[in-house]
């Protein structure tokens, strides 16, 4: 089973991307270089509770 989760920016907290995540045994969060529009550009994308 997948679960999905929401990706937020590190730099200014906007969420702008969700994804699907396994679920799995994983404790750590899934962190992504995406392109953030508020930021304009690629910052790190980390995964919210």
């Amino acid at each position: 089973m997948r679960k999905k989760v929401i990706l937020a920016c590190v730099d200014c907290g906007s969420r702008n991307y969700t994804t699907m995540k396994n679920n799995g045994n994983s404790t750590e969060r899934l962190e992504i270089k995406k392109f953030c529009k508020t930021c304009n550009s690629h910052t790190t994308h980390r995964e919210t509770k």
